[in-house]
């Protein structure tokens, strides 16, 4: 990926309402500044909220999923994640995290 491409998936997950705030919030820092710091911190943030296809799974099989997302579509959320699994899928695939693990696979261009 190029830098600019880099910068645009910074903007998808900004965008993202799944984005969670605080990683929301050093994402649009780091997007102003672009410094080293603020990507150190992006880079971090990132690999803190950027969950797995199997915590995604896990998390939408869970009471908390169930209640958070409703039984329909938790159970919707699990059935697309195995099928997501069986393909290849490593990363939980709301906007937030995909946005969020093709930044962290491209970390040493920030």
């Amino acid at each position: 990926m190029t830098k600019n491409e880099i910068l645009e998936k910074v903007k998808e997950l900004i965008a993202a309402p799944s984005c969670n705030p605080n990683l929301k919030s050093i994402a649009e820092k780091y997007l102003k500044s672009q410094d080293k710091t603020n990507a150190e911190a992006l880079v971090k943030s990132l690999e803190e909220n950027v969950n797995t296809i199997d915590d995604t799974i896990a998390f939408a099989d869970s009471d908390t999923g169930r209640k958070l997302f409703g039984a329909e579509t938790a159970a919707d959320m699990v059935k697309h994640g195995m099928e997501l699994k069986a393909k290849g899928e490593k990363y939980c695939f709301c906007a937030a995290c995909q946005a969020g693990s093709k930044i962290y696979a491209n970390k040493e261009i920030l």
